[in-house]
């Protein structure tokens, strides 16, 4: 009997495993159908690769072992987009060991999935985006070369878009999807609460539009006041949303070659693309992490204040109940 519920354990945790597996392949694809509706390079390279956000998000809170679902997930979306066989399950390798690699590094160097310090949306940035992608976009780039999709002269190109498409996904879908995990319904949050939430998103939506319809590049900028609102109003859960709204918008835009973006080459438009999707990414981040380390440290000044006083108040001298105040002289 005791054998029987042993087994019935296990097979429920396997079964549990399994699900979540799955469950990380079929995000991972629908987040690559997504990514690929705005391609700029032979079907298949982004300016913004979503599934590298989903996959060190699903590591982040679900540990290393969902490794099979972002394999699986990758070779979903990569199976159709050739150009052959091999190719395919190279490159699969490649958008497998990149978030793995990039979780392993952030692993060892202590982050934390909350991002609530300094130290982590750092990490995020060098070791999780900037290095940890310098992996997928080198073994794909090289791998449509060597297969002869891509011209030996157009590798460059091709893995700056690659690395640059896998980075902003990790820092600007991973953040929001981390943050979506704590995320909870604020139901006694005040009127004026939602209110400014939901000017600070129509503000967002409505300026980024404006900006990347106009010609001059400049004016993309304008969104810099919202994300800074953002960040020290909500902190992290008002400047994840607020970045990935503003980097998807301004992606359409260079797609559709609207705005700042109309008659630039390619690589003209992906360094106007990028610098502005990045400044976006990083200020809303480190701005946001900065003015939550700060409400902590004031938060704990004022605990510990209190509990001065508390102490300084046990301290002082009480009177004596059994003790007789002094007679006074006689007039």
């Amino acid at each position: 009997m005791q054998t029987a519920v042993v087994r019935g354990a296990e097979m429920s945790r396997y079964g549990s495993a399994a699900l979540r597996v799955l469950a990380v392949a079929a995000v991972y694809y629908g987040a690559a159908r997504i990514g690929l509706l705005q391609q700029l390079v032979r079907e298949q390279v982004t300016p913004l690769w979503p599934p590298t956000g989903v996959a060190l998000a699903a590591l982040l809170l679900m540990g290393l072992r969902v490794w099979p679902g972002i394999a699986l997930g990758a070779f979903l979306a990569n199976v159709f987009l050739g150009p052959s066989a091999v190719a395919v399950l190279v490159i699969t390798v490649g958008n497998t060991l990149a978030p793995v690699c990039a979780f392993l590094m952030l692993r060892r160097a202590g982050f934390r999935a909350e991002l609530d310090r300094l130290r982590d949306v750092l990490a995020l940035i060098f070791l999780g985006a900037l290095a940890g992608m310098l992996i997928s976009s080198t073994i794909g780039s090289g791998v449509l070369v060597l297969s002869g999709a891509e011209d030996a002269g157009d590798f460059w190109s091709t893995w700056s878009v690659w690395w640059t498409g896998d980075a902003m996904g990790i820092l600007v879908v991973t953040p929001f999807l981390l943050v979506l995990r704590r995320a909870r319904w604020p139901v006694r949050a005040r009127p004026a609460r939602w209110l400014e939430a939901g000017a600070l998103a129509f503000g967002t939506v409505f300026v980024t539009l404006l900006a990347t319809r106009a010609a001059d590049s400049s004016l993309l900028f304008l969104v810099s006041p919202l994300l800074i609102w953002a960040a020290f109003r909500f902190q992290l859960a008002g400047a994840a949303p607020c970045a990935l709204v503003v980097s998807t918008l301004a992606i359409v835009a260079a797609t559709a070659e609207k705005g700042p973006f109309e008659g630039e080459d390619l690589f003209s438009s992906m360094v106007t693309l990028q610098a502005f999707n990045g400044t976006t990414a990083l200020t809303a981040l480190l701005l946001a992490v900065v003015i939550t380390e700060r409400n902590k440290t004031h938060d704990e000044i004022k605990r510990v204040c209190m509990r001065f006083a508390e102490m300084v108040a046990q301290m002082e001298p009480r009177p004596d109940p059994f003790e007789f105040p002094p007679e006074e002289p006689p007039p």
